[in-house]
């Protein structure tokens, strides 16, 4: 089966963004075989997303989702908005610097990725980063913004 991760703007400057999604995710769940998504907690996108992840879930039973955080829960307590079995904290960042966990975070879900959902209206940014390397490493990119 096949993996997918998601990156975008830490404002979610888009109308309806569930809407975009619905589609989005149903095509890659129904014929390209996606069943597992990795998800971070950083942003409006990032809800977005998980709100989407989770009413999927309700319909199609097979897929699993984690929310990857970048920082250890003891070090600092997610929102009330996650659920604790919905998170993982990967092993390789227990000993990251702080200031890099949240990088490491979004290099280590590409890594477990066959595609990777975005929405980058900027060239510029985090999401522009990680959009750019997910294309390097090889990934299926679907930008949302272009497909308005």
């Amino acid at each position: 089966m096949a993996s997918c991760t998601f990156f975008g703007h830490k404002e979610c400057e888009i109308d309806n963004p569930i809407d975009k999604l619905l589609p989005v995710l149903a095509n890659l769940i129904t014929n390209k075989g996606v069943d597992t998504f990795y998800v971070g907690n950083q942003g409006d996108f990032d809800k977005t997303v998980l709100i989407v992840l989770r009413r999927f879930q309700t319909y199609f039973t097979h897929i699993k989702f984690s929310v990857v955080l970048a920082y250890h829960p003891f070090v600092k307590p997610y929102s009330d908005f996650l659920k604790a079995e919905e998170t993982v904290f990967p092993e390789e960042l227990e000993n990251i610097h702080p200031r890099f966990a949240i990088s490491k975070r979004n290099e280590w879900m590409i890594s477990k990725s066959d595609y990777a959902v975005v929405f980058v209206k900027h060239p510029i940014g985090g999401a522009a980063k990680y959009k750019e390397l997910a294309e390097k490493k090889g990934l299926t990119v679907i930008n949302l913004y272009e497909s308005r």
